[in-house]
């Protein structure tokens, strides 16, 4: 009878730690999902750095790794910059929301603007009974002088061209919302202002892209960063590019044009 009990403890906790080591699995996988995203990179290119088939790089992101060996994690680790020790550490922060980086972005936005006097609305959906579900990462208002700021902000981009598309869009979208708040839709005067992260890849993108991304942006990214912290400073005359350092400070770009 005694060794009867010992099998079926030994089989629950076998089911036990069979359990564990999936839903290790599944955190170790969102830690190397949101480290490869804030390296900027593809899963194609940790495959490369890493010697591992796209598809098991896949498939440890998925959750699908609690059979891999550790120097397999090892590799999936270094190749997006991380040590192994300190990829597992990070792994008991992956129950934190995916998005988490963008909301510390989004946050260090916030924190400036108030100083500046901004009222902030971080994702204020502008397409009130419509299908359509668009929003703004962080839309600033100073409804005194009647200006506003899109605030969009960008870990990677995906598409770029859809992403300088949207912002007419939603620009119109923000002075009908702004509206009824008083005054005339056109008495609004509404920019945009991008928020990249800097990453290499991101970096090396604006780069390779530099005419049409100072084209799109020509405004001053210094007069940006005054009109985001000091309350009397103006509203710039042009949308605006500004980088986001790791930690969410916000940086000058360099983009060329200066209006």
């Amino acid at each position: 009878m005694g060794n009867v009990g010992r099998t079926r403890r030994a089989g629950s906790e076998v089911r036990a730690g069979r359990r564990r080591a999936l839903a290790v699995a599944a955190r170790l996988g969102v830690a190397l999902a949101d480290a490869r995203r804030a390296a900027g990179m593809r899963q194609a290119e940790v495959a490369d750095r890493s010697g591992l088939s796209q598809t098991r790089v896949s498939e440890l992101e998925r959750g699908v790794g609690a059979g891999a060996s550790l120097e397999t994690w090892a590799l999936a680790a270094a190749a997006v910059g991380e040590q192994l020790v300190g990829f597992l550490e990070h792994a008991a922060g992956a129950t934190l929301p995916r998005d988490m980086e963008h909301l510390r972005r989004q946050a260090s936005l916030v924190a400036l603007a108030s100083h500046g006097g901004w009222e902030a609305l971080p994702e204020l959906a502008v397409d009130r009974g419509t299908q359509r579900s668009r929003s703004i990462d962080v839309a600033l208002i100073r409804a005194a002088r009647r200006v506003a700021i899109i605030t969009e902000i960008w870990d990677w981009f995906e598409d770029v061209g859809a992403s300088f598309r949207s912002i007419d869009g939603k620009r119109e979208a923000l002075r009908t919302v702004l509206s009824d708040r008083g005054g005339d839709a056109d008495a609004w005067a509404v920019r945009c202002l991008f928020v990249v992260r800097r990453t290499r890849r991101n970096a090396a993108l604006v780069s390779e892209l530099h005419p049409l991304f100072a084209a799109r942006f020509p405004g001053s990214p210094q007069a940006w960063l005054r009109a985001l912290g000091d309350p009397h400073a103006n509203l710039p005359g042009a949308d605006g590019f500004l980088w986001s350092t790791r930690t969410g400070e916000l940086q000058a770009s360099r983009l060329g044009r200066i209006l």
